[in-house]
């Protein structure tokens, strides 16, 4: 494997691995809905910690879903979208890939029962 695509797979795990969990997805749902938000705020809708909600965030942040900056004495978090760019795209040939050898399987049924008349 090239480093590219080695480099590209750990990206597609790491992504893959911080949604993995609810809360998580429920973190970038509600970041997205409400844009630019503190962890406090976070925890306010979530049946979870405020602490909870940190760890959670640096998974996300760590696979560069969310980014978070310092606003006074406050950390804003805020949704990185370019982070499920790699992934996306992984997904998107792996799709294009099945729907390849679906089709190849199809026609080759096809020609099956058409040969079988």
């Amino acid at each position: 494997m090239t480093d590219e695509r080695r480099d590209v797979a750990d990206e597609v795990d790491s992504v893959l691995a911080a949604l993995v969990d609810p809360t998580r997805r429920q973190l970038l749902d509600l970041l997205a809905a409400h844009g630019e938000t503190t962890a406090t705020k976070l925890a306010e809708q979530l049946p979870v910690s405020r602490q909870a909600v940190v760890k959670h965030l640096a998974v996300l942040d760590a696979a560069g879903l969310v980014s978070g900056g310092r606003v006074g004495r406050e950390v804003r978090y805020s949704v990185r979208p370019a982070g499920l760019n790699v992934t996306a795209r992984w997904m998107a040939k792996l799709a294009a890939d099945w729907d390849r050898r679906l089709a190849a399987i199809k026609r080759i049924a096809e020609a099956a029962e058409r040969d079988a008349r």
